[in-house]
């Protein structure tokens, strides 16, 4: 690209891509901290440089659609299948400053660079479709696209963890409508991966069993929140669901991350997942806005042989016209109250045809 971000496009088949970034860019100068709050024994990024982003643009200036005489934009061809590139406002980034070891004026925070990578996946250059509106053969490239990204990046020397995912809908926070999902290549587990690999490893030693293949043997016996599967996979509401309306999707046999999925197992995703993600988004007259997070194995938190890859599917809607919001027990205390049972979410979005 124009300031030197990389830029990969992905096609079924064979395409020349010719087309030059012909924009007048600076080169991109980010440099993000990561600060840990030893209260909770957890890393924050400090980003302030992603104050200035792209927020809302009208359709006709989408940096997310292809160039056009008078319009380039970050994609240079006129027309793409996927396409990923480095994101030119990251949480994370190669740039290294010299930075002390601890947050002036407080020693027991300590303080790193903010190492890492930010990419934007586009999943189709139609600025009006959505990832539910593509057909099986593009949702199956999206798979790919995951896998040999999370491979490429989770090589990286100094990555811990890779996160793909997807912000859907104003009320999420989306700033750009075009249909496109991130993925952030972190230095550090998260504390979701930490918390899950604890629970995971306690288990194993307490049962003898896998946590994860335990869950979903279970809900696949009982089916009373299973909404949908196949001969690969089962989307089931969890039991303890926190989100008014949550799925998750299990692969039926066990791998760690996006790349050890074989052939099967990607074509049996691909259709699911569109599938639950048409359910949501005819289940209300307003859209269901989403996020779409996928838990691959971290490195180094626990063995790659007890790790269970899983989609996370959530929303914050609670009814047609009523958002979720994380009020003081959800922000305060991380203590999630569900207005919403898993029993009748289930049954609801098994009903949506």
């Amino acid at each position: 690209m124009a300031d030197g971000r990389e830029i990969i496009y992905f096609d079924s088949d064979p395409v020349a891509r010719t087309a030059t970034d012909t924009r007048d860019l600076p080169p991109t100068d980010t440099h993000s901290q990561v600060r840990f709050d030893p209260l909770l024994g957890e890393w924050v990024v400090i980003a302030s440089h992603r104050q200035t982003r792209t927020f809302l643009p009208p359709a006709d200036l989408c940096p997310l659609c292809p160039s056009r005489p008078g319009h380039p934009s970050e994609i240079p061809e006129s027309d793409y299948g996927v396409v990923v590139f480095e994101n030119r406002f990251p949480s994370l980034s190669a740039g290294r400053a010299d930075l002390p070891d601890h947050v002036e004026g407080s020693p027991e925070t300590l303080l790193r660079n903010g190492f890492g990578r930010c990419e934007v996946v586009c999943f189709t250059s139609d600025h009006d479709s959505s990832f539910a509106r593509l057909d099986p053969d593009r949702a199956r490239l999206v798979v790919d696209v995951w896998a040999q990204r999370s491979a490429e990046l989770g090589a990286i020397d100094g990555v811990a963890q890779v996160y793909c995912f997807e912000n859907h809908g104003e009320e999420i926070g989306v700033t750009l409508s075009h249909p496109h999902g991130q993925i952030y290549a972190y230095p550090f587990p998260t504390p979701r991966a930490v918390t899950m690999a604890a629970n995971v490893a306690r288990h194993r030693r307490a049962h003898g069993s896998n946590l994860f293949g335990d869950l979903l043997g279970a809900e696949r016996a009982a089916g009373l929140r299973v909404v949908a599967g196949n001969e690969e996979w089962t989307a089931f509401v969890p039991p303890f669901a926190r989100w008014p309306y949550e799925i998750q999707l299990y692969p039926h046999r066990r791998v760690a991350d996006i790349p050890d999925l074989d052939d099967a197992q990607r074509d049996g995703f691909a259709h699911l997942y569109l599938d639950v993600l048409q359910r949501f988004a005819r289940l209300f007259e307003t859209p269901m806005p989403y996020v779409a997070a996928w838990n691959q194995a971290p490195r180094s938190v626990a063995p790659r042989e007890d790790w269970w890859l899983h989609l996370q599917l959530f929303s914050i809607r609670r009814t047609a016209h009523k958002l979720k919001y994380l009020a003081g027990s959800e922000s305060g205390m991380n203590v999630f109250i569900s207005d919403t049972t898993p029993e009748t979410v289930a049954a609801e979005l098994r009903e949506v045809r």
